[in-house]
């Protein structure tokens, strides 16, 4: 089985947000089920230099898109024993970070034109274009229109897997017929046209094969309108090709026992997580105590993760017999929030508003409580992170939350965290005031961090579900 990953970041070299992460760690596991897997990425600028020095050119061709010929090169890189392909193109790619340009339709449609053409020339057709969010939608599309009819694509099957519904790449209708020499029976009717432009994301919707998103909550839920960006319709007419895999993590990349970020290295002994405890809330100029929880907030600070409810009742839980640190960086307004909350209350709170991954580690480390209010989140990693490293979650429940944490039964001593149901701050509120209250129950905690041990959130099962995926795909009739 050959399956090609199509995305537009990966780790380790060039993350915005999870989809990084999957990308990252995904193939990793389905090689270990016996896929050749192999990921396909632009070449940024910002790739870091130690990975570009080694890149070995493979092939550089003319690529035509629309009217334009263009240079396009290919290199290649192996990590982690995945091969990886680039796509180099100085003028889309050469600039600073990887999105939000004004010309981001002709760069993705680059890219996306890149992908089916460079194939003739990397020794590697594969069985199934794995393709990722909105910015490698439109090569289902490509696919079905200008490939398929020849014999050395002909038996390639697509998948669309969507990571996070609200970015839809959405753009002007002529540009898509300029970039992609799409006639009009693509924009008609029931096809790209969205929004009164054109969509890459819903161009993967349609035109693949099999669609799958990140958790199968998320699958369910971008089926109503509440959720589902005003594709809810088209999402509930394919359903019967709609599937929900939970993203799962890399436990050789997030182990409290190796992190090298971590300075007390351990498994499930909370005396020596509370060691880290100490010693981040010394760095962070917080009141050094072992008894008083110490809630965490790892996040984007944008409304999709529900930093309003905390707005909402920032003084209640300032109130609370709790610590709290933050880091992040997001929209000014929820900035701000946090810069205020730590100079009124900066024994309670350590607001610092920037991108640190080792302080991130440092911080699911020495947490105790770990807070993801999200309005919605499609699979979402800081929960997994977080009971990784033996940090309670208190999430909401929608999306991936809701498939990986279990609300805590005082009644039979079954669950991994506390969750409420509304999208209400006073909820919100309760629900960590019940988490503070529990924490001081040694005996309660213990089960808690008992029941987080005996779950399994790596990729393994996960993979194991995509590759069963690809097989009825490819041997279907």
């Amino acid at each position: 089985m050959k399956v090609l990953f199509a995305a537009s970041e990966a780790v380790p070299v060039v993350k915005t947000g999870g989809l990084a992460d999957v990308i990252g760690s995904l193939p990793k596991e389905l090689a270990k089920l016996g896929v050749d897997v192999r990921v396909i990425l632009p070449k940024y600028e910002d790739i870091p230099h130690h990975f570009k020095e080694r890149m070995e050119p493979v092939t550089d061709f003319e690529l035509q898109l629309g009217w334009r010929k263009l240079y396009c090169g290919v290199l290649k890189l192996e990590m982690g024993g995945i091969i990886f392909y680039f796509i180099d193109n100085e003028f889309y790619f050469g600039r600073k970070g990887c999105y939000g340009y004004g010309d981001d339709a002709e760069r993705f449609a680059f890219f996306c034109r890149a992908v089916l053409d460079s194939m003739q020339y990397l020794d590697f057709i594969p069985d199934v274009i794995h393709c990722h969010d909105w910015q490698a939608g439109m090569i289902p599309v490509l696919h079905r229109a200008h490939f398929s009819y020849l014999p050395a694509y002909a038996h390639i099957r697509t998948v669309m897997t969507v990571h996070n519904l609200k970015y839809q790449g959405v753009f002007a209708k002529e540009q898509f017929q300029d970039f992609f020499a799409l006639g009009e029976e693509h924009f008609s009717g029931y096809a790209l046209e969205l929004h009164g432009g054109a969509s890459f994301m819903k161009g993967g919707l349609l035109y693949s094969d099999f669609i799958t998103t990140v958790s199968p909550t998320y699958a369910e839920e971008i089926q109503t309108p509440y959720y589902g960006e005003y594709l809810d319709g088209l999402l509930r007419s394919q359903q019967h090709r709609l599937q929900g895999i939970i993203n799962g993590l890399d436990y050789e990349a997030f182990d409290p026992m190796t992190d090298a970020h971590v300075e007390i290295h351990y498994r499930d002994s909370l005396a020596k997580k509370q060691l880290n405890k100490l010693k981040l809330q010394e760095r962070l100029g917080l009141p050094v105590s072992k008894e008083i929880p110490l809630i965490a907030l790892v996040t984007r600070l944008v409304d999709q993760k529900g930093i309003a409810l905390i707005d909402r009742v920032v003084a209640e839980l300032m109130a609370l017999d709790a610590q709290w640190v933050v880091l992040g960086t997001g929209e000014p307004q929820f900035e701000q929030l946090f810069r205020w909350a730590a100079d009124q209350y900066p024994d309670k709170l350590s607001a610092n508003i920037s991108f640190d991954e080792a302080l991130a580690r440092q911080i699911y480390a020495g947490s105790d409580l770990f807070l993801m209010p999200s309005l919605f989140e499609p699979c979402g990693i800081g929960q997994l992170i977080a009971m990784r490293y033996r940090s309670v979650p208190i999430v909401r429940e929608t999306g991936g939350l809701k498939d990986t944490v279990a609300p805590y039964n005082e009644a039979t001593g079954e669950g991994t965290g506390f969750s409420f149901t509304n999208y209400n701050g006073h909820d919100m509120l309760h629900t960590i005031q019940r988490a503070v209250r529990l924490y001081h129950e040694p005996a309660v905690w213990d089960n808690l961090v008992a029941n987080m041990k005996k779950k399994d959130f790596s990729w393994r099962k996960s993979a194991q579900q995509y590759a069963d995926l690809y097989d009825r795909l490819v041997t279907r009739i």
